[in-house]
């Protein structure tokens, strides 16, 4: 089908993205700062609160969040979590500027902790995968269960 086998054009892609992905969110030029992010994105919904966001300051709420650590608060609420939609509604935020987001958040409420470096976003990188094979497991499921039912109904001559 492809004069060039697939692998071959997507492999030095995908090296671009898993060196990107490795470097230290300082030697990434052009992005973001958490604050930015925050004030960009995360503001509208953590700031008052809206769908039971834990508000930025509220340490009570952001207690637990905190505990989790920043690679699996960032890997989770990357994918989505609960009311909150992917890369929390903002389709051009990199992970690294979503991860820088969450820290400066879970600064102002309570943590200590430092933009992520190369390995806290490899492992930011390995909990989102987690995340998402979990949602894609799940939504395979509900279309097997969509199929079953649309079957039953053509059974039932419901079409």
């Amino acid at each position: 089908m492809f004069a060039t086998p697939i692998r071959s054009v997507l492999r030095p892609v995908l090296a671009g993205l898993a060196l990107a992905a490795a470097l230290p969110a300082g030697a990434q030029p052009g992005l973001r700062s958490g604050e930015q992010v925050y004030r960009e994105t995360c503001f509208a919904c953590h700031e008052p609160g809206v769908a039971r966001a834990p508000r930025v300051g509220d340490r009570a709420a952001w207690a637990p969040l905190i505990a989790e650590g920043l690679p699996m608060l960032s890997g989770h609420a990357w994918v989505g979590l609960r009311a909150m939609p992917p890369k929390g509604g903002n389709p051009d935020l990199t992970l690294t500027e979503f991860a820088r987001g969450v820290v400066f958040m879970a600064n102002q409420s309570g943590a200590d902790w430092k933009d992520p470096d190369a390995a806290t976003m490899r492992r930011v990188l390995k909990e989102a995968e987690r995340r998402m094979d979990l949602f894609i497991r799940e939504a395979e499921a509900a279309k097997r269960d969509l199929r079953r039912q649309r079957e039953a109904l053509h059974r039932a001559g419901g079409r």
